[in-house]
């Protein structure tokens, strides 16, 4: 589905100032009574999306550790980048939705460009604020909503699909379920020893407690996980109660605007850049499109209340995650359970990101849960992900093959900027090879013709 949001991205003008107490005040601010809902709704709803969520608190962390960048710097950005940006939604676009490190945007930034491409994490922070000021240059002039609608449906979901198995293949790899082979590229690994039976036992449990509609399923699959871990001996047990709490919050210094703009510049615009903006746009397009639908902010033409307010949000939630050493920033589809609880507004948002200060004295405890434990959320994500497949026309060949390429090649490749190339280069062809060239955009062309450039580019 296209997106259809007003053609000006200014801001809107608030109400006039009406009644000055704080029920009031919280009503004007974010239209309670005309969404038809209340500050207890909007409570639980708050609370029962972090809930939901907080498992990232968990996993990003450990992700972005594996690019050399300090665990307790990372759970700090990761924190505090996730308030800023959920605050952002929260006041600009007054949007039940809770904001964190996209995990496929985590995967990219330290699988494809950092591991895969060999720079350092500083040069990649550096190309994830400079992506936040495309994404804010594309909100306020309305290039994003003319990108968004000229690509196809197709392609859109594809890339949900693609990056969900990539995120699973990393869910397995963590959790020692598959493992490198010389002579098979990758293989089944010891299945009977700790990790992989813990994994697997925590991937079951997660699955029970998700298809039981129990809140919180991931995070206490983890939590779960953890602890039976300590019992056998896999991880080691906390030794008193500063290893799972503490008042003295994690520091960003090493972090803190350490992004390398001139080496991400010097690296290269379209093979780092350009990929890190083409894979925010449709993550975080297809996260919105969906929450807002469900909240029901979306009418029946497809337009999004406040969708200006919220992209412009996007970049600058993302150029102060690069600040604080954080990945790009997405929407998360977690934010559907509290929805479903009757989260409207902002308020919903607002209940999230103080949640998400408190999690700042857990820092102890989430550097201490092994990779196996969180490995089943990874797994569980790319499966939820996956059930975007069903938006796909399998009646015609040249939409299949293109959607297949986008899919395989980012577990393949172990990068989603590389599904994304095989992905739109093969749409293009097809199409005009034969004869369906009226169907593709002229912004299809280019996006193929720049990834064109940069496998040339690049060998």
């Amino acid at each position: 589905m296209s997106v259809n949001p007003e053609a000006s991205p200014q801001l809107e003008a608030l109400p006039n100032e009406p009644k000055n107490t704080k029920t009031s005040w919280l009503d004007r601010q974010f239209k309670l009574s005309q969404r038809n809902t209340t500050v207890k709704t909007e409570l639980i709803a708050g609370l029962t999306t972090f809930i939901a969520m907080s498992y990232i608190i968990f996993v990003v962390p450990g992700t972005l550790s594996e690019t050399g960048m300090p665990k307790e710097a990372a759970i700090a950005a990761v924190i505090f980048s996730s308030i800023i940006a959920t605050l952002l939604y929260a006041v600009l676009a007054n949007m039940p939705i809770a904001v964190a490190p996209g995990l496929g945007l985590v995967a990219f930034f330290t699988y494809t460009v950092v591991l895969g491409m060999g720079l350092t994490w500083q040069t990649a922070l550096g190309a994830v604020f400079i992506s936040g000021v495309t994404f804010f240059i594309l909100a306020i002039t309305g290039i994003r909503k003319k990108v968004i609608e000229s690509v196809p449906e197709v392609l859109q979901s594809a890339i949900g699909v693609g990056i969900g198995l990539f995120i699973t293949f990393i869910g397995m790899k963590n959790a020692g379920i598959i493992v490198a082979s010389e002579g098979t590229t990758v293989a089944l690994g010891k299945i009977i020893t700790p990790g992989p039976i813990l994994a697997i036992a925590g991937l079951i449990l997660a699955a029970v407690l998700t298809a039981r509609n129990v809140k919180g399923a991931l995070i206490l699959s983890i939590l779960a996980t953890t602890v039976v871990a300590m019992i056998v001996g896999a991880v080691q047990m906390p030794k008193g109660l500063g290893d799972v709490i503490s008042f003295s919050i994690p520091s960003l210094s090493d972090t803190f605007l350490q992004m390398d703009i001139k080496a991400a510049i010097g690296y290269g615009i379209i093979s780092v850049i350009f990929s890190f903006t083409i894979v925010e746009v449709f993550d975080n397009t297809a996260a919105l499109i969906g929450l807002t639908r469900r909240a029901g902010l979306m009418d029946k033409n497809g337009k999004i209340e406040n969708v200006n307010r919220a992209f412009v949000a996007d970049g600058l939630a993302t150029m102060s995650s690069s600040c604080l050493g954080a990945t790009a920033m997405n929407p998360y589809l977690e934010n559907t359970t509290g929805i479903a609880e009757g989260g409207k507004t902002g308020l919903t948002a607002l209940v999230v990101a103080g949640l998400f200060l408190i999690a700042l004295l857990f820092a102890p405890l989430v550097a201490i849960v092994p990779p196996f434990a969180t490995a089943p959320a990874l797994i569980l994500v790319g499966a939820f992900m996956f059930t975007e497949i069903t938006r796909i026309n399998f009646d015609d060949f040249t939409d299949v093959v293109p959607a297949f390429l986008t899919i395989i090649m980012m577990p393949l490749t172990f990068s989603i900027a590389e599904g994304l190339a095989f992905g739109f280069i093969s749409y293009s062809l097809l199409k005009v090879l034969t004869g369906k060239a009226k169907e593709v955009t002229w912004t299809v062309h280019i996006i193929s013709i720049a990834f064109l450039i940069n496998f040339f580019y690049h060998g």
